[in-house]
């Protein structure tokens, strides 16, 4: 068997080591998109492509999310969403675990699913992250498919939002009577989606109860809606009602939340010095989730740093001074990167903003908190105007933070 890998990140390197001593592969990588489209391929018997690179339409063209799908034995919960997903797989997970299952968590949470395959037994469950490049081309649903906020992201890579929702609704577009479709009710295109799935359907978020609340140990009302899909998720994986599961296994869903301590650079608690604690935000690469992580912390005094990589040519910069104008929360804003120095530049009025030249400098300049309670890095940008990636970004600021004294 002879295999073409397109791309040879985290998945690419998961493929070449499922197909070892199985196959002849041949790894194409820092390729040109116009010379990679036009490649002949006639020669290889599968093609697998990474998430990023667009479907190519080709017949024995396949990803690993494609192929984990063919030939899983399992069910599957699937979760998407434009932020938050990473964070209701783990919800999901940690409650499996308190109910003793075999779970794996695999996707773009950073897991390669191909990984775990030969792992798996029948009565195992798995929970995929599924982004939109991983559901692009997907033509088989999860069992049970987890649909959160959708907004714009990615059209740097995708057509344009159409063409990104149209990739995210396969997570549901394939399923049967016998699946679960769990979405948000309170954003349009989680709705949009979730009517073209025909599986029984629970809308979130829904009220809990207060102990079940109180069990959650990471902050944000988005993170009390995460952990409510993923509760949704684990009803619906142990075929009962939501209210049966609340009332039948309140302990053990008690024991879940709070065994979840929270994903590294997602509103992640650091530190606290002097009266003062330190948050890392990183994954908050968008405004929305930046604006999310501000509203976090309302009874709290916040020094944020925000900047770097604008994803939309500075069109969200209205939108993110916006928020941050009506921010009453907010005491003084460090602006780092490229999309900092333009907010800068564009709303020189603002008094509460101020440049740093590095993470460095802002990390010692929020160190002057004034009186404030919440040192918080949640960019609104991409990382890739000063780090190599957002995983760098967020441990050079933990880095940072653990050296202060």
């Amino acid at each position: 068997m002879k295999i073409a890998l397109l791309g040879y990140g985290k998945e690419g390197q998961a493929v070449e080591k499922y197909f070892k001593d199985k196959a002849e592969i041949d790894i194409f990588e820092n390729f040109d998109p116009v010379e990679i489209r036009n490649k002949d391929y006639s020669f290889y018997d599968m093609i697998f492509r990474s998430p990023s690179v667009p479907p190519l339409g080709l017949e024995n063209e396949t990803s690993v999310t494609k192929f984990f799908f063919e030939h899983c034995p399992c069910p599957i919960i699937g979760v998407t969403a434009t932020k938050g997903k990473g964070t209701t797989c783990s919800f999901i997970k940690s409650l499996l675990d308190a109910s003793n299952k075999d779970a794996y968590l695999v996707g773009n949470i950073g897991n390669p699913a191909i990984d775990v395959l030969d792992a798996l037994k029948p009565d195992s469950v798995v929970v995929y992250e599924m982004s939109s490049f991983q559901l692009w081309d997907l033509k088989k649903s999860p069992h049970i498919a987890v649909v959160g906020t959708i907004e714009p992201d990615h059209l740097n890579v995708h057509k344009d939002f159409d063409d990104y929702v149209g990739a995210k609704t396969n997570i549901c577009r394939y399923q049967n009577e016998r699946d679960y479709l769990i979405y948000y009710r309170n954003n349009p295109e989680s709705v949009k989606i979730a009517e073209n799935s025909i599986a029984p359907k629970i809308a979130y978020p829904f009220e809990l109860p207060e102990d079940v609340i109180s069990a959650i140990n990471i902050p944000g009302a988005h993170n009390l809606e995460n952990a409510m899909a993923a509760i949704a998720a684990v009803a619906c994986y142990k075929n009962i009602s939501l209210d049966e599961y609340l009332k039948t296994y309140s302990d053990e869903i008690k024991l879940g939340l709070a065994n979840f301590k929270g994903l590294p650079h997602r509103l992640e608690f650091l530190r606290e010095i002097n009266g003062v604690r330190y948050y890392d935000d990183n994954f908050s690469t968008n405004p929305s989730s930046t604006k999310v992580a501000i509203e976090s912390f309302p009874n709290d005094v916040v020094t944020l740093i925000l900047g770097g990589r604008d994803k939309t040519d500075y069109e969200d910069l209205p939108e993110i001074h916006g928020f941050l104008k009506t921010a009453s929360n907010i005491s003084r804003i460090i602006l780092i990167g490229e999309s900092g120095h333009e907010l800068a530049r564009r709303y020189k009025d603002d008094t509460r903003y101020v440049l740093a030249d590095s993470l460095e400098e802002a990390v010692k300049m929020a160190g002057e908190t004034n009186g404030g309670t919440v040192v918080l890095m949640s960019p609104a940008a991409a990382s890739f105007d000063m780090f190599k990636n957002v995983y760098d970004r967020g441990d050079q600021f933990k880095n940072l933070v653990a050296s202060l004294s």
